[in-house]
């Protein structure tokens, strides 16, 4: 591969995971904007529906024009697309989302680099799909070392299972689901399958968000249209959110399809770089960024480079 070919391959996953890393605080800020509070469940479930619906519908869109023909799920594949949807969106942030409205930013951001580690874990041991070498072994000793070694404090184990916790689950939810996304690709096309994930899961989330607020009469704040029209923010935002998702994702797809995965994948490190970066200087959360944050983040990246040096499994992040 010349130099030139390994830089725009470098220049075009640092721009995925710019805008992986920069959801953490642009999702907290769309919380304050939104006006919706860390109790607010089911309004924060409708806030994540809605951007996952929009990501969907840009996905399908953009797929569409690189293939040059719709992208139109056949007859049998819709049964795969809700069963990837109920991992890779509707589980994942669902708990995202709410374990990120009772954690800091950068906690956040941490904690869900483990979905390269768990998604190792859950494609060796549970599906079968690769074998679990001493290479993975050591590296997710090294990403799980770093993430205790964030929680520690002077007052002992500082991780919150409202707000970690949750974030760990989804890590968990996007373990099972790259490896859904592995296995489906094999006969089908996981542009497709993914847009029409976003799309299913995000309409599902919304639904659910709406009826919850109804029921337990949660409706302070505007509806989302009529907000649109006082506070342009909140929806430029909201976009924003959506596009995160779907142009990285179809960028991602696109430097996996040309290039080999360990090249690609490997630049993945910098994601919880970045959105520990992103989330001190926005959030305000600088002087959370101790020694051992950092060394912390350290022991996760290097775990990060171990099991890429030869990845297997084609995992595509948030």
């Amino acid at each position: 591969m010349s130099v030139r070919k390994k830089l725009v391959v470098f220049l075009g996953a640092f721009i995925c995971c710019f805008l992986w890393g920069s959801a953490f605080p642009a999702i907290k800020y769309g919380y304050k904007l939104w006006n919706i509070k860390s109790f607010q469940i089911w309004r924060i479930i409708r806030f994540a529906g809605v951007r996952f619906f929009l990501a969907g519908i840009i996905v399908i869109i953009l797929g569409s024009i690189i293939s040059r023909k719709p992208l139109i799920p056949k007859k049998g594949e819709w049964g795969k697309i809700m069963l990837l949807s109920l991992f890779q969106t509707i589980g994942q942030y669902t708990f995202f989302y709410m374990g990120l409205a009772h954690t800091k930013g950068v906690n956040a951001a941490v904690i869900n680099s483990l979905t390269t580690f768990f998604a190792i874990i859950i494609a060796s041991l549970f599906m079968h799909m690769e074998t679990l070498t001493f290479r993975k072994i050591l590296g997710c000793i090294f990403g799980f070392s770093g993430v205790f070694m964030v929680n520690i404090t002077p007052n002992g184990f500082g991780f919150k299972p409202l707000g970690d916790g949750l974030v760990m689950l989804s890590a968990v939810c996007y373990g099972v689901s790259s490896c859904l996304i592995k296995k489906y690709s094999e006969e089908h096309d996981t542009v497709m399958l993914s847009g029409y994930q976003f799309a299913f899961g995000g309409l599902v989330m919304t639904i659910l968000g709406y009826i919850g607020i109804v029921i337990t009469g949660d409706s302070a704040g505007m509806p989302i249209l009529q907000y649109s029209r006082s506070n342009m923010k909140a929806v430029i935002v909201l976009i924003y959110l959506a596009l995160v998702s779907s142009i990285a994702y179809t960028l991602w797809g696109l430097l996996l399809k040309k290039n080999d995965v360990s090249r690609v994948s490997v630049v993945g490190f910098m994601t919880p770089v970045i959105a520990v970066i992103l989330s001190a200087i926005f959030l305000n959360e600088a002087d959370s960024l101790t020694v051992d944050y950092i060394f912390g983040l350290i022991l996760i990246i290097t775990g990060i480079i171990i099991v890429n040096r030869k990845n297997h499994v084609e995992t595509i992040d948030n």
